[in-house]
This record gives C-alpha cells, structure tokens and sequence, in this order.
C-alpha cells in the first residue's frame, strides 16, 4: 500500500507530511516517559523485522493481486502506540530514500496510512478492547483478526481520499474505493494471522512486554533475550530467504489502479515531482531491493515463459536487500531511541 509521488499533489503531500510531523513529534514527547534502554532495542529488532516481513507479497487467491504486511498493528501491540508509530516512521524513510519504495512527496501519506490509523485508532479502540480483562491465546487470535482488518480498511480508503483529493488522475472515486476496500479485507485477514503468531509467542515468551506496553510502562529489569534472538533471526531468514518467495502479481493499491484505470503507474512531470524522482533515484542504492544496474544499456533477451515464471526468484540482490535494510533499519530506530533517551536524562537532571 505504499503511494507513490504520481498519486500525490505538493499540496496534499506537504499537508500529510506536515500532520505526519506533528504525530511524530507527540510521540517522541509522550515516550520519554516510559523509553529506557531495554525497550530501545527492541524497537530496533522490532522494526527490522517489518521492514524484512513488508518484503513479502503473498498471492490473494482468484485475484491476479497480493498483499504484504503493514506492521502497524504489531507494532502498536508489542511497542505502544506511540513508539511503534516512529518505528514505522523510520521503516518507510528507509525504503523510500535507500530502496526507492514508496515516494518521497507520498512519504507522510504512506507514514499516515500505515501508521498512525493501526497505532491511535485500531490499537486502542480494538484490540486494548478485547484484551482489556483478559489475554489469552484465544483473545489474541480475535483482537489481531479485527484490529487489523480495520486498520487496514481504515488505510486503504485514506489512500483514495488522498489520491482523489489530488486530482493528479481521473481515477472514479466509486469504482477506485469498491476494489481497494476488498483486497485489502483479504490482505487484512493475513495479517492479521502473522500478528496473531508473533503476538502470541511474545506472549508465551515475556507476556510483560504487552503488559507494559500496553499501559505505557518501561520494561525495567524484564529480560528480552529470548524475544529479540527469536526476532532477530526471523529478520534474517525472512530477508534473505523468504523474500525469494514474493508474490509477482501486483499489490492491493497498484492491482486497483490497474483495473480502475488500467495502468499501475502514473507519470506526474512537474517540477516538484520530478526533482523528488531525481533525488529519490540518487538515494535509492538497492532500487525495488536489488543490485543497481550499470548505466549501460542492457541487451534484452528473449525470455521463455518458463524463465518468466521462475519461483522462487532467488535473487542475491533480493537477499542483501533484506538483511541490509533491516541492518538500517534497526540502527535508524536505535537511534532515535537513543537520542529520545539522552533527552530524558537531561530533562531528568534538570529538574532535579
């Protein structure tokens, strides 16, 4: 469901960014409460996992479309609200600037979308609700089925909104909101199964840290260990193995576009559109995660429908990828966390 710039107006996109900036800022205030040097790497490893399992597109059957997970809601359940909304800020600022995924004008809508809907919304009116007396393996598998469905509903009608508001295509509100909401009731019902799995064995494992998460409260002395070594190599047989596995049929967003309009991609030739491309092209060292090719031109071969239809696309590039970007990723969370938690410990000895 990542926007690209195509789809944006500057106006649309600067006021998303601009909204996007404002939750971000909220959350960095509110988290200075309970961020200690625990949760720190926990948001790392947490982030690199998204970024590495975002990776993934599954096929939705009878379709010709796939889905991947957004994370929001695990992140949410697992980190709090407020700290998983800047760890999915920093995910998508990964792929856009280093693997040319999801546009840079597009960036506080796709940060919006994925985030702030699952995290301030679905989180704490949905899944808090059914895991409020008790959790249980059972109240799990519920809340993470609902939550995200919703979440996910709620993102993919934000994305028409956006596009339509833009007015960069003449894409039919009606017909444009009639597929998206669907495929994306499908990719939420997957979702919403991988959060279940991931939920439940945290809980197994240290059911403090949904606990603690959940009220706003620091993990203090509570040993992470087993989860972050369990995260940590999903990451890296999820990013350089699993990733072979993705899905070729196009996303939820770009298989709506194809069949409301009959292209996936739109071409926006202004000036602001067309400087983010130039400076988006430059950043992007692994564009759509794999190797850059050289500025040569390449000799097209013909290719047989067998080769075309390779699966697994078992891919170097793919792999580096996947290890490298969740590698950035968790350094880009860890520190922000750091510099979250410098600036408590200077608050706290100011006012002391």
């Amino acid at each position: 469901m990542h926007m690209a710039d195509a789809l944006i107006s500057p106006i649309v996109g600067g006021t998303m960014l601009a909204a996007t900036a404002g939750v971000a800022a909220y959350s960095i205030k509110k988290i200075r409460n309970d961020l200690d040097e625990r949760k720190i790497p926990l948001m790392g490893v947490m982030g690199a996992f998204i970024f590495a399992a975002q990776m993934i597109n599954f096929s939705i059957p009878g379709t010709g479309s796939s889905g991947h997970l957004g994370g929001g809601m695990l992140l949410a359940i697992l980190l709090g609200p407020h700290a998983g909304f800047l760890t999915m800020a920093s995910i998508l600022l990964i792929q856009a600037l280093i693997f040319g995924d999801g546009g840079l004008l597009a960036y506080g809508c796709n940060v919006f979308n994925l985030g702030f809907f699952t995290c301030f919304l679905a989180y704490p009116l949905i899944y808090k609700w059914f895991t409020r007396k008790e959790t249980s393996p059972k109240k799990i598998f519920i809340a993470s089925m609902v939550s995200s469905i919703v979440g996910l509903q709620m993102g993919a009608f934000s994305v028409v909104l956006e596009t339509i508001i833009s007015g960069n295509t003449s894409l039919p509100f009606q017909t444009f909101v009639l597929l998206m909401q669907p495929i994306h009731l499908a990719i939420g019902v997957v979702e919403g199964l991988v959060t279940a799995s991931v939920v439940t064995f945290v809980w197994k494992t240290r059911p403090e840290i949904i606990e603690n998460a959940a009220i706003g409260k620091s993990l203090g002395n509570i040993s992470i260990k087993k989860v972050l070594v369990g995260l940590a190599v999903a990451v890296l047989i999820v990013g350089g193995a699993l990733s072979w596995f993705a899905s070729s049929n196009p996303d939820g967003l770009e298989w709506s576009m194809e069949k409301t309009a009959g292209t996936a991609e739109l071409e926006a030739s202004d000036g602001i559109h067309k400087t983010l491309s130039d400076i988006q092209s430059k950043t992007a060292l692994l564009p759509d995660y794999s190797f850059k090719q050289g500025n040569s031109e390449k000799v097209e071969e013909p290719k047989s429908d067998e080769s075309e239809e390779a699966w697994p696309a078992v891919s170097a590039g793919t792999s580096v990828s996947g290890i490298a970007g969740g590698a950035m990723t968790l350094i880009l969370v860890a520190f922000i966390g750091i510099i979250i938690s410098a600036i408590k410990r200077r608050k706290n000895r100011a006012t002391t």
